[in-house]
C-alpha cells in the first residue's frame, strides 16, 4: 500500500510539473499595439512603455485582469527597458525616431504612476548615450549593459554604466566581454548577466538586413564582488534579440526573441545558477520579440511586441506563465 501510494504521488508531481505552461490571459479591454517597447513591474501593476511612435503608458491590473491607459511619453521611446526603483519607473537608456536611424535618448526620464505625469531628471553623458541595451537593478542603482550607439546603423557596444538614482550621478565601467545589441541583463547570485542579442552593425553589400542571423551565444557576467566580468562556459541554446529575460529564484529564464527565422521564436529556456546548466522549459503561446519579460507575484509575464522579424504584427495579447 505504501509503494502504491509513493507511486501515484510520484505521478501526480510528474504530471503538474509537466502541466506548467505559458496561458494567454483573457484581459478585459487590450493594450496600444506597439513593439520596442517596455514592460515593467511596479507597485504591483504591469506597464508596457514606448514602442514605435508616440504611445500612452499601458497599465496591467493583474487582480482584475484589465488594461487602462495613462499619459503618453514626452518623446518617442523605443528599444527601451524601464526598471521600478526608489517607488518610479525609470528609462535610462533607449532609441527615438524611425527604423534604421533612430538616434538615442539624450537624458533619463522618470515615470510616476501616482499622478501619472513624467518628469526629466538627468542628462547622459554624449559618449554613453545608445539604445537596445540591458538594464537591471542591484543595490539601489540601475546598470546598462551593452546596446547600440547609430539605430540599426552602427555603433553596437561593449560599454557598461550605471546610474544612481538617489544620487543623479552616472559612473562608467569597465566594458563587457562581448559587443551586443538588443540584449538583456539581470541580476542573479550577486553577478549582472548579460546575454542574448546580435550585432546589429553588421551588414553586407547587398544585404543590409544581414545583421538578423548575427544573434550571440555567448554569455557574460559582472561578478559584483570581484568587479569583473567573465564568460560562462555553457552557451544560450536558443540565441536570439529582443527576447524576454528574468530571474525567479535561482533560475535564470531566457525565451521569445527575434531570429533570421520569419517568426519570432517562442522557446524558453532556464539557467541554474548552481549548475550552470541550460533546461528546455515550455514555449509560448505565441513568439515574439521587441519587448520585456517580468516577475510579479512569482510568475512570469510578457505582453505585447512583435510575432515576426520586424515590425509586424505587433501584438496585443499577454501571457504568463506560473
Amino acid at each position: 500500500m505504501k509503494y502504491f501510494s509513493f507511486i501515484l504521488l510520484t505521478l501526480l508531481i510528474f504530471n503538474c510539473t509537466s502541466n506548467s505552461k505559458w496561458k494567454t490571459i483573457d484581459a478585459n479591454g487590450t493594450c496600444t499595439v506597439r513593439h520596442e517597447c517596455g514592460f515593467v513591474a511596479h507597485n504591483n501593476a504591469l506597464y508596457l512603455i514606448g514602442g514605435r511612435g508616440i504611445k500612452p503608458v499601458d497599465r496591467f491590473d493583474v487582480n482584475t485582469n484589465s488594461w487602462e491607459a495613462l499619459t503618453a511619453t514626452p518623446i518617442e521611446m523605443n528599444h527601451i527597458t524601464p526598471v521600478s526603483i526608489n517607488g518610479s519607473i525609470y528609462i535610462v537608456s533607449g532609441l527615438t525616431g524611425n527604423y534604421p536611424k533612430e538616434k538615442t535618448l539624450t537624458h533619463v526620464y522618470k515615470f510616476n504612476s501616482e499622478n501619472n505625469s513624467w518628469e526629466t531628471v538627468f542628462e547622459i553623458p554624449k559618449e554613453r548615450r545608445r539604445g537596445g541595451a540591458g538594464v537591471t537593478i542591484h543595490n539601489n542603482k540601475i546598470y546598462i549593459a551593452n546596446g547600440i550607439i547609430d539605430g540599426h546603423t552602427s555603433g553596437t557596444s561593449a560599454l557598461f554604466d550605471v546610474y544612481d538614482p538617489k544620487n543623479n550621478t552616472w559612473k562608467i565601467l569597465p566594458d563587457a566581454p562581448t559587443k551586443r545589441d538588443h540584449s538583456s541583463a539581470v541580476v542573479i547570485d550577486k553577478k549582472l548577466v548579460s546575454l542574448g542579442g546580435r550585432n546589429t552593425s553588421y551588414h553586407e553589400p547587398n544585404n543590409f538586413e544581414a545583421f538578423f542571423k548575427t544573434v550571440i551565444k555567448t554569455v557574460d557576467y559582472f561578478d559584483f564582488e570581484t568587479q569583473q566580468w567573465s564568460t560562462y562556459k555553457n552557451e544560450l541554446p536558443n540565441p536570439a534579440a529582443g527576447s524576454g529575460t528574468v530571474v525567479l529564484g535561482k533560475k535564470l529564464y531566457f525565451f521569445g526573441g527575434e531570429t533570421a527565422a520569419k517568426e519570432a521564436s517562442n522557446l524558453m529556456y532556464s539557467f541554474n545558477i548552481d549548475t550552470k546548466e541550460w533546461t528546455k522549459e515550455p514555449s509560448l503561446d505565441k513568439g515574439r520579440h521587441g519587448t520585456n519579460a517580468v516577475v510579479l507575484n512569482n510568475a512570469i509575464y510578457i505582453a505585447s511586441g512583435s510575432g515576426n522579424q520586424g515590425g509586424g504584427p505587433e501584438l496585443t495579447s499577454i501571457e504568463i506563465y506560473n
